[in-house]
């Protein structure tokens, strides 16, 4: 079923952690001992259960002031592994709602987004990670489009920027890092924490454009709770399609975006007035996104940077106010832990029982075939 596809920790094959075995082991990707019981469920599909263990052993990562080795290459395996499983089932996910004909239906958001990542496949504007379908897409001119974002007077006077992790963006991660700047960069899909922030001052020399990429920030970066008091001057996010009439955005169609937004609003770090940038391809301008279908939680953009211009929006969308909750479905909650938290958080100082939206279940149609289990 595509809720189990949409709870990336609940099972490991034990395949692909080589150091399991029965009784305690540690997960470099999550920085936690697990332990292992077979459950009469899995057993017969040579699966075991793993659960984390009590915090007695602490919490392992790698910085500057630890003596403790960070497994880049084990990172790195897990997060591909888990990338590929998301993009398979998003595949499933878009399928379903492409088919959908009711009010509240996303079919157009999914036709968009195929029209633009077939046209930058088709046209070779694709860069690596390819095929670039059920990503944000990475595109020729990226470091040309982050310079055009560097030059921005709201860039320059920023001293902390959040970043997407995407590769598109990698330039713009070094250009904040190598600027001097703080850079606030989520977990990717939030899967294993919240977000990390990295600061160029208490990185080893030379290594700003490891810190960078995705196994980088789990290596340097320290992560943040709930509680962290930061102030976010600029946000920079990934995009599929982007109207620069309006400044209406669309994502890969995952909703984490929404969600750091969302949760930064909660935290106070940010507001209404922080500028949004994306940096996209001009084959991913968009003029026919349709306003009136916008949802409350659909983040606009005020700035669009491509690689031959600066597009400044002047956006009147309204930017969401938080989490709203009466649209994130319980197969989403269950797979972001930190989402969890924030909820309980929330509704002890209300006193009140938050909402929950509809279930993304999907029908037997669009369901992914179970995978034939190996040996």
């Amino acid at each position: 079923m595509a809720s189990s596809i949409l709870a990336p920790w609940a099972l490991f094959r034990v395949h692909h952690l080589k150091s399991a075995r029965s009784g305690e082991f540690h997960c470099p990707v999550l920085h936690e001992n697990w332990v292992s019981k077979p459950t009469n469920q899995c057993c017969h599909m040579k699966k075991r259960i793993y659960r984390p263990v009590p915090q007695r052993c602490g919490q392992i990562r790698a910085d500057s002031n630890s003596s403790t080795t960070f497994d880049k290459e084990a990172y790195e395996a897990e997060r591909l592994r888990l990338d590929a499983d998301a993009r398979e089932a998003m595949m499933v996910r878009a399928e379903a709602e492409s088919q959908q004909t009711d009010s509240n239906s996303n079919a157009w958001k999914w036709e968009i987004r195929k029209r633009v990542w077939d046209l930058m496949e088709r046209e070779n504007i694709a860069q690596n990670p390819r095929p670039v379908h059920h990503r944000i897409p990475n595109f020729v001119g990226a470091g040309a489009a982050a310079q055009m974002l560097g030059s921005l007077q709201a860039f320059a006077t920023a001293k902390c920027v959040k970043v997407n992790p995407d590769s598109p963006q990698k330039q713009v991660r070094y250009l904040a890092l190598s600027g001097g700047k703080k850079l606030l960069t989520p977990q990717p899909r939030l899967r294993t924490g919240f977000f990390s922030i990295l600061d160029a001052t208490t990185l080893p020399q030379g290594a700003i454009h490891e810190a960078c990429t995705s196994a980088g920030a789990g290596k340097y970066g320290k992560p943040i709770s709930l509680d962290a008091k930061l102030k976010v001057d600029l946000i920079v996010i990934g995009s599929v399609a982007v109207d620069p009439r309006t400044g209406a955005r669309l994502g890969k169609g995952e909703g984490f975006a929404e969600l750091e937004y969302g949760m930064l609003r909660y935290m106070g770090a940010i507001d209404d007035s922080t500028v949004i940038i994306t940096s996209v391809h001009d084959k991913q301008l968009f003029d026919d996104i349709p306003l009136e279908k916008l949802q409350v939680h659909d983040v606009p953009v005020d700035v669009i940077c491509t690689p031959t211009q600066v597009i400044h929006t002047n956006t009147t969308i309204p930017k969401p106010q938080g989490i709203y909750w009466d649209r994130l479905s319980p197969e989403k909650l269950s797979q972001i832990k930190i989402l969890r938290e924030l909820k309980r958080r929330i509704e002890q100082e209300t006193g009140q029982t938050l909402p929950c939206g509809p279930s993304e279940k999907l029908p037997p149609t669009a369901e992914r075939r179970p995978r034939r289990q190996r040996g």
